[in-house]
């Protein structure tokens, strides 16, 4: 194995030996990003027991595809190995239909929050917030915060249509807002 100047085994020497079949070094990539992975899928499900059963899942579709990956310099193998664990969560909400939402009648525009109150609620508080949200508004959060997708590829994706998926990002950022809002004043 060939480490880096920080003690890690660099990303080429990690794919060429996923791909060659190298169990040491495919246990040493799940080590590395299996807690990453883990937490993307949790942002995702909401649940802890099905996360967990998909990070298994995703590092076999790590692993079965990992000869068709393009490095494409560092970091490059993160991102796809997170693009993997984003689809196979979303292949489980759509095997699973899980679009829960929340009547008009319950929905009130977000009160704004400052950066300094965003700043002062721990990172985990914020991410158990988001795991809350109905299926539907976090899946199109996720997508849309953390993937970075346009609302018309959100669409295509979840085949909903661009105003559906605007329409639920609107509503997961004011119940989130509201859950912030009630987090400070405790």
């Amino acid at each position: 194995m060939k480490f880096n100047h920080r003690g890690n085994i660099d990303e080429q020497e990690l794919i060429s030996g996923c791909i060659r079949g190298d169990n040491a070094i495919r246990h040493y990539l799940y080590e590395q990003y299996a807690q990453q992975m883990l937490g993307i899928c949790y942002r995702y499900t909401g649940n802890r027991e099905v996360s967990e059963d998909l990070l298994h899942d995703g590092f076999i579709r790590v692993f079965e595809s990992i000869r068709v990956f393009q490095y494409r310099g560092n970091g490059s193998l993160k991102a796809w190995i997170s693009k993997i664990f984003a689809n196979v969560s979303l292949e489980y909400l759509r095997a699973n239909a899980q679009k829960a939402t929340v009547s008009l009648e319950e929905w009130k525009e977000p009160e704004s929050i400052q950066d300094e109150e965003l700043e002062s609620i721990p990172e985990d508080v914020l991410m158990r917030f988001i795991t809350e949200l109905p299926t539907g508004y976090r899946t199109v959060l996720n997508l849309y915060v953390f993937e970075e997708m346009s609302h018309k590829e959100i669409a295509k994706i979840l085949h909903i249509n661009e105003a559906s998926s605007r329409s639920q990002f609107a509503r997961a950022k004011t119940l989130l807002a509201q859950k912030i809002k009630n987090y400070i004043k405790r």
